[in-house]
């Protein structure tokens, strides 16, 4: 049996210049496509479908906003940029950017849902449900119906999960609490909605709900003595270790056992 006889050099030259040139051709063919599809109008965006919640911003609205910041056609759009420009709407805490072939983008909103108002009584911003902090027309909700909170942005959720146990907490004296403020100090400050103001001190949120349950459980108690509900009360300070400080309308301040302070 013969040995097989090696290609000549020429033919393997030959070859390889011949698939060179295949995969030369193919990618030509390839880029000249994508350019096609780049340049061809058929592709540019013509419309966004709008989903999902829209209360504050109507579809036509957003689209209007949003479309002068688009750039791109359905293949180059750059979809994080697009999400970007959608979350910046007033009241668009998510927006989720999908192409829709071949020349749309569908948009999945979800908005946010004001719990709060919150920081500066004369310029308040909005508290969201997931405790975080937006800017966006205060007039577009019933004030009236909207607690205060108030502390540092960053701990904006943590005043949310404690102004929800502390009104919990005040629920049994028929009192609401109207304002929440964690101030720079860590000290916790109520204002219920007969204007009386408390002081719940700091602490862990265990800690800081252990002295308001004492003070609620005791303080009817402590106001009847001097012929007081709690609808009375002007101030309180639960920052004593076994006790707290109580002004009553018409009664000096006295702690929790009614001695005069």
């Amino acid at each position: 049996m013969k040995a097989a006889m090696p290609m000549p050099f020429d033919v393997k030259l030959m070859n390889i210049a011949a698939t060179a040139l295949f995969v030369l051709g193919l990618a030509l063919f390839a880029g000249a496509g994508m350019w096609w599809a780049v340049r061809h109008p058929v592709f540019a965006i013509a419309g966004i479908t709008v989903q999902g919640e829209v209360t504050h911003n109507s579809a036509p609205t957003l689209r209007a906003n949003v479309a002068p910041q688009l750039a791109g056609n359905f293949f180059t759009i750059d979809l994080s940029a697009a999400r970007a420009a959608f979350e910046s709407v007033p009241w668009v805490r998510q927006a989720i950017v999908k192409r829709d072939f071949p020349n749309r983008l569908r948009v999945q909103l979800v908005e946010h849902h004001a719990v709060a108002l919150w920081g500066s009584e004369t310029d308040p911003k909005l508290l969201g449900d997931q405790g975080e902090v937006f800017e966006a027309n205060v007039g577009d909700v019933e004030q009236d119906d909207l607690p205060h909170l108030a502390g540092p942005d960053d701990q904006a959720e943590q005043v949310l999960v404690m102004y929800r146990e502390v009104k919990t907490l005040f629920d049994p004296l028929d009192l609401a609490v109207q304002a929440l403020t964690l101030t720079p100090r860590g000290n916790w400050q109520v204002e219920l909605d007969n204007g009386a103001a408390v002081e719940l001190g700091r602490g862990t949120p265990a800690e800081v709900a252990a002295r308001t349950q004492r003070f609620v459980r005791t303080v009817t108690q402590v106001a009847s003595r001097y012929g007081r509900t709690p609808e009375a009360l002007v101030s309180a300070d639960l920052r004593y270790g076994e006790g707290y400080a109580l002004h009553l309308k018409g009664v000096a301040t006295k702690d929790a056992d009614g001695v005069k302070k």
